[in-house]
């Protein structure tokens, strides 16, 4: 296979996987967690935690667990955020992953006036050019897919992160442990 026709190939995945959502766990199941979250939201914060900690490793070989962007207007970095992470999963789906869990977690040291500082301290510990993260916070498409999935969330009637849907059955805000890992049984016994 010549260079050309395989940075082609790269280059056309890479915009696959920034178009589509990420998807932790089984990606074919047919129970599916939509987690519409905003990166400055401590109480996704909270979510992303009992993801990791519960409910990835009961459930992440059943069921499907996509993320969606929602940055909410009042939070100064949110969107800019959302951007950096559809950046980084054109790089590789677990790149992005891993920026919204850094992000996430690092929420009480990030503002609005040293985000980008954050952000190119989080693509040079990942092998990434600084410079090229930063620039990408421009870049139209990766905005367009952003409001794509806030807009998705709209039509569905959120106005709150996280907002998750288990099958569709809502759970807003503070989500105990309890109750969604029973819709999660409760989905797949159906």
């Amino acid at each position: 296979m010549s260079e050309r026709l395989l940075a082609a190939l790269l280059t056309a995945s890479a915009g696959v996987l920034a178009q589509q959502a990420p998807v932790e766990g089984l990606a074919a199941s047919p129970v599916r967690v939509l987690i519409y979250e905003d990166l400055q939201c401590p109480d996704c914060a909270a979510f992303g935690k009992m993801l990791d900690e519960k409910l990835l490793p009961r459930y992440g070989a059943r069921v499907a667990f996509e993320h969606r962007d929602f940055p909410l207007a009042k939070h100064a970095w949110a969107r800019e955020a959302a951007i950096a992470a559809r950046f980084f999963d054109q790089r590789s789906a677990a790149l992005g992953l891993r920026y919204r869990r850094e992000t996430m977690a690092g929420q009480r040291e990030i503002t609005a006036d040293n985000f980008r500082e954050k952000l190119s301290a989080f693509a040079e510990r990942n092998g990434v050019k600084p410079a090229d993260a930063v620039a990408a916070l421009a870049d139209g498409h990766l905005a367009d897919l952003v409001e794509k999935d806030f807009q998705d969330g709209v039509a569905r009637g959120i106005s709150h992160t996280p907002t998750v849907l288990v099958n569709g059955k809502p759970f807003v805000e503070t989500i105990g442990l309890e109750e969604i890992s029973k819709a999660i049984e409760e989905a797949l016994n159906q």
